[in-house]
């Protein structure tokens, strides 16, 4: 690869036993690390994106009591996932989530694919999340840079923090110790999460969660909140209802039927005002 980081051998034994050692010392208990099951970790994996750990653990067992393999939340009503999805944030991570186990059940028989370029293939499966699946299910020896591994690697081999992302997918694949995939990277969130911290190195991630209050996301996440627990709202309601929205109402309407979310249909009997419904429901 032209212009690629050179990193001293020496100095990646060093890292590796400075990481190993802290994760031996500190590793977090959670569920999704108990479990090979590659649903279960594609599952772990969305809820984890833009979610704090600790707020995903219980809605993590839930999920899986109520919709245990790809099977089970394909035939689900949306409704019924977004209601045990709601409070995570982002709900269109459900949705695609829900489209995921549908193209599985149909492209795939029923299993989660192994290979990242097939799971790339997925509603909501990018570039980071197509390998960590297969690293924490399957052990692969493939690194899988997310916020917190990009710090890590920046500041302790003392990188730009513009390095471009295929440079730095190479270093982290150069340091990756073989056969240990999952431990390492298990490892590696550990100690960025408890140690190596944003705020304690300055390194910015690169994209940044805006206010969430009164914001454009805090509206949608309030009206699917009430769709979940209505049959439907018709759209003059919600425009009444939310007038004070600084938003244009209509346009998160749209968005909402564009992501898949919300579907509109025409109100029964001759009142001729549109009815807003969670998709499907």
């Amino acid at each position: 690869m032209k212009g690629k980081v050179a990193v001293k051998k020496q100095d990646i034994e060093l890292f590796c036993q400075k990481i190993f050692d802290f994760y031996r010392n500190n590793r977090r208990e959670f569920p999704w690390r108990e479990t090979t099951d590659r649903y279960a970790v594609m599952i772990s994996e969305i809820m984890l994106q833009q979610t704090q750990a600790e707020r995903v653990v219980p809605r993590f067992n839930s999920w899986l009591q109520h919709f245990p393999d790809p099977a089970y939340l394909a035939s689900a009503p949306l409704r019924d996932v977004l209601a045990l999805w709601s409070g995570l944030g982002y709900n269109s991570r459900a949705v695609r989530l829900h489209r995921c186990a549908n193209i599985i059940m149909e492209r795939f028989g029923g299993t989660v694919p192994s290979q990242p370029e097939l799971l790339k293939t997925l509603p909501g499966i990018g570039e980071y999340t197509c390998r960590s699946i297969p690293v924490f299910a399957d052990n692969l020896d493939i690194a899988a840079v997310d916020t917190n591994i990009r710090r890590i690697i920046i500041h302790e081999f003392r990188l730009p923090e513009d390095i471009s992302a295929a440079r730095l997918q190479h270093v982290a694949q150069v340091l990756l110790p073989a056969g240990q995939s999952r431990e390492w990277h298990n490892a590696l969130m550990d100690y960025g999460a408890l140690e190596l911290t944003s705020k304690k190195t300055g390194i910015r991630p690169l994209t940044r969660q805006s206010k969430f209050q009164g914001s454009k996301r805090w509206y949608r996440g309030r009206l699917i909140k009430e769709l979940i627990q209505r049959e439907g709202m018709f759209v003059e309601e919600i425009e009444e209802k939310y007038a004070s929205c600084p938003w244009e109402i209509d346009e998160i309407i749209d968005d909402l039927i564009t992501d898949g979310l919300v579907e509109r249909h025409e109100s029964p009997g001759s009142i001729s005002y549109p009815l807003l419904k969670i998709k499907g429901g």
